[in-house]
């Protein structure tokens, strides 16, 4: 492992992510948000200081990054990231705790959208925007940001790329990684400006069509109103949202493959297939089971829709009180939270490409208990799936439940009642946000102890970095040479 090249790369991440407050600054001024703009332009110079710092030590050859190297950095990047998007806000006075406020940060960057805010609309808006930059940077990856934009990175970048894109097959579209970045960047940048467009048209004011449009996109969640997207009480504005959710839970490869005119191999997509059948079913159930609750079967597919988008991508936004659903319907959203969106996607949780493989494989097990002499291959999509990579997804479905379970009893021994502790887990783990009980869509986590909010802050970046590459952090031979 060489630590010069992780501190070189750490010093550029950082120095990006301190010129990406100043676009905060603006608005600070310009709503003569005083506060504001003392917080956000220290935290500015105190970012890219420190990066400046760290660039200057780390005197290094970044050509050449080794897999240690690269998962070093992702997940320190990411730890730091959070760390120091949490200070425009404590320095802002928005929060007292700087728990608190690294909650709230990781929450953002993870795109987890989980909040312990009480009061947003009383925050100033240059900090509400900076809040709602942290999903956006975070949504893409803010590692595949800098590996589009530095081509000094030479093959350093695919390492980098790797550790951080989430799914189980991270392939390139492109012949180069760079050009795999760019490209997925350049859809996130035209479906958030188109949903922006949308939003405005319908009569969204333009600076909350932006902030709605980042978070979607990035299936955050976070708004800038307390009723969330309920705020609006429009048919029109949760169908845009919906549809853009659904759009965000794809993987952004097949929209790459889509317009260089493969059209067929999208449509063939077993993993596409799946998610859409998931939504259209679960959609149907939830209807029927809330449709007394909201006096007609139009409203309540309005609802169900918007909910069960809402749950699987991650999105966490809410326009209804789902606590209030009946035991069916509250079951299959915490499924939906378990399943999550398409890999390579920025949805949360365990992913449906795994989910179907895992299927496939029961499938398979399941037919040599009576013709054992039957060797099948798992595939995915007319390719077949190594034993390895099934092997990578048995681990990790293992893992990650073993993590929620372990989890939720840590939370239990905090006084919490077994929903919340289960739930709170869950919803950070699997990067979706808003859980069940005292954790609800009309709740947030500002009343749980700052030691179960550290605990889900860690929750929040195992999510978001697939387990494994914030582990490996804790092995004490990943340091060693």
């Amino acid at each position: 492992m060489n630590a010069r090249v992780i501190a070189r790369l750490l010093g550029i991440l950082l120095a990006v992510l301190g010129c990406t407050m100043g676009f905060c600054l603006p608005m600070a001024f310009y709503y003569d948000e005083k506060e504001a703009v003392l917080a956000l332009g220290a935290s500015m110079g105190t970012t890219v200081a420190l990066g400046g710092l760290l660039f200057a030590w780390g005197r290094a050859s970044i050509e050449t990054v080794y897999r240690r190297d690269a998962l070093a950095v992702v997940g320190l990047g990411w730890v730091l990231t959070g760390l120091l998007g949490a200070i425009p806000f404590y320095w802002g006075g928005v929060f007292d705790l700087f728990v608190d406020a690294f909650f709230e940060a990781v929450s953002g960057f993870t795109t987890t959208g989980a909040t312990v805010l009480e009061d947003i609309e009383a925050i100033p808006k240059s900090l509400l925007l900076w809040r709602t930059i942290t999903h956006w940077l975070g949504g893409m990856g803010i590692i595949v940001l800098f590996v589009a934009i530095f081509p000094q990175l030479g093959v350093g970048a695919k390492q980098l790329f790797r550790s951080e894109v989430p799914g189980p097959i991270t392939e390139g579209l492109r012949p180069k990684i760079k050009e795999t970045a760019l490209a997925l960047w350049k859809i996130y940048l035209l479906l958030t400006g188109l949903m922006v467009a949308l939003l405005v048209a319908v009569g969204v004011a333009p600076f909350e069509a932006l902030c709605h449009a980042m978070s979607t996109i990035a299936t955050g969640g976070f708004s800038l109103f307390n009723k969330s997207i309920g705020h609006y009480d429009s048919v029109v504005v949760d169908a845009i949202v919906s549809a853009f959710m659904l759009l965000a839970g794809i993987n952004f490869s097949l929209y790459y493959l889509l317009m260089r005119g493969h059209s067929k191999a999208v449509f063939r997509n077993a993993e596409l297939r799946f998610y859409i059948g998931l939504v259209v079913g679960v959609t149907a159930i939830i209807t029927l089971v809330i449709t007394p609750l909201h006096g007609g079967v139009g409203s309540a597919l309005r609802f169900a829709g918007f909910q069960t988008l809402a749950i699987l991508t991650g999105t966490g936004f809410g326009t209804d009180d789902y606590m209030q659903y009946p035991s069916l319907a509250k079951m299959l959203l915490i499924g939906l939270m378990f399943i999550g969106g398409c890999a390579g996607s920025t949805a949360g949780g365990i992913k449906i490409a795994r989910i179907v493989v895992l299927l496939k494989v029961a499938y398979v097990e399941l037919v040599r208990v009576f013709r054992p002499q039957v060797r099948t291959a798992v595939r995915l999509g007319g390719s077949v799936v190594d034993e390895e990579t099934v092997r990578s997804i048995l681990i990790f479905f293992a893992s990650f439940i073993g993590i929620t379970l372990i989890g939720s009893l840590f939370m239990a021994s905090l006084g919490l009642d077994l929903l919340t502790s289960f739930s709170s887990v869950l919803a950070c783990l699997a990067n979706v946000g808003p859980g069940m009980a005292e954790v609800g869509p009309v709740e947030n986590y500002a009343h749980l102890p700052s030691p179960g909010k550290a605990f889900l802050i860690l929750c929040m970046l195992l999510g978001r970095l697939e387990l494994g590459t914030l582990l490996v952090l804790f092995v004490p031979s990943f340091w060693r040479r």
